[in-house]
């Protein structure tokens, strides 16, 4: 089977087509063909030795996958062959195996797919769907003013539209230029701010009736998240969930406890058991499928273009999810 390699840190031109061998299922297992394979920030910064952690090469990158169930291992039901799944790679012993024809997984993690969902959709709603749905449990909205950054992103743009399910009152998006503004209100977003302008917070608390957003879901980090608390209300929460990317100094923290505002850490893994993960899936689906929930699709490349996608994300041109179609 063809897949892309990252064998050494650098630009996009790093990531390489190398032939392996197909996977064989073990016991429990099972093979994927896969259909849509998800491409995340951080496997940007892990390509240029820029996360959080540095991780162990050769790798194949890609921690989401979609697809068709190909063979099954020993235990595992036959009727799952040639079954539509999802295959949520970042919850598997072998994380890191998504930019492939083919990924082995274990078959409890598996997640069926409504038929009326996409492949390339199914991946938007694996790391990224599930970000921005348990960034909502663990800070619920309800009649609350939110602001999202990177409102046209991944993320955002699922945490724009689940906010407003969730029941907030006012639902603030921030992006950077005019394409991604009106794509952030067509998906329901109350008002929309260019975050590149230098004013951009005073608008934000402007709009959000002169003291600022009662929460904010920090998904960018870096010096996004300093400007960002200058929009922030008294007493609001701002949740940060940009792991790698933190910035905030100890001045900042101070005029936080001043304001009586609090920085709440968010990490996704750690709420993830294998039920939680298959429940939370199912919901997004069925949220997609229905048409309640739409799922923006940034760019579709083949396997052997991964360097031309991680570049369309890298330099932030992309809306939505960006994806590997093998």
């Amino acid at each position: 089977m063809k897949a892309i390699q990252l064998s050494r840190f650098g630009g996009p031109d790093v990531l390489e087509v190398v032939d392996l061998p197909a996977p064989v299922p073990q016991a429990g297992e099972v093979v994927i063909r896969v259909q849509a394979a998800g491409i995340n920030f951080f496997e940007v910064l892990m390509r240029a030795d820029r996360y959080a952690v540095t991780p162990q090469l050769p790798m194949i990158l890609g921690v989401e996958a979609a697809g068709v169930v190909e063979a099954v291992g020993e235990g595992v039901d036959a009727q799952l062959l040639r079954r539509r799944i999802a295959a949520p790679l970042f919850m598997s012993q072998r994380p890191h195996s998504g930019y492939a024809e083919q990924v082995t997984m274990s078959a409890d993690l598996a997640v069926p797919l409504p038929d009326a969902l996409p492949f390339e959709d199914a991946t938007a709603l694996m790391v990224q769907g599930l970000t921005a749905l348990h960034l909502l449990r663990q800070s619920p909205p309800r009649a609350k003013s939110v602001l999202v950054p990177a409102a046209s992103g991944g993320v955002g743009s699922l945490l724009v539209q689940l906010a407003r399910l969730k029941g907030a009152r006012q639902v603030i998006a921030a992006a950077g230029g005019k394409a991604k503004l009106h794509f952030a209100l067509s998906l329901g977003a109350d008002a929309a701010v260019d975050y590149s302008k230098p004013d951009w917070p005073a608008r934000v608390r402007e709009i959000a009736g002169g003291e600022g957003n009662d929460i904010i879901y920090d998904t960018v980090g870096s010096a996004l998240t300093a400007a960002s608390l200058q929009a922030l209300a008294p007493g609001g929460e701002l949740v940060f969930a940009a792991l790698g990317r933190y910035a905030l100094t100890a001045s900042d923290l101070e005029a936080m406890i001043g304001r009586n505002q609090s920085l709440r850490g968010f990490a996704l893994l750690p709420l993830l058991s294998p039920d939680v993960l298959r429940a939370s899936l199912s919901e997004l689906f069925n949220l997609a499928a229905s048409g309640r929930l739409r799922v923006a699709i940034g760019g579709r490349f083949p396997l052997d273009q991964a360097g031309e996608a991680h570049q369309l994300l890298e330099e932030r041109r992309s809306t939505g999810k960006v994806v590997l179609m093998p």
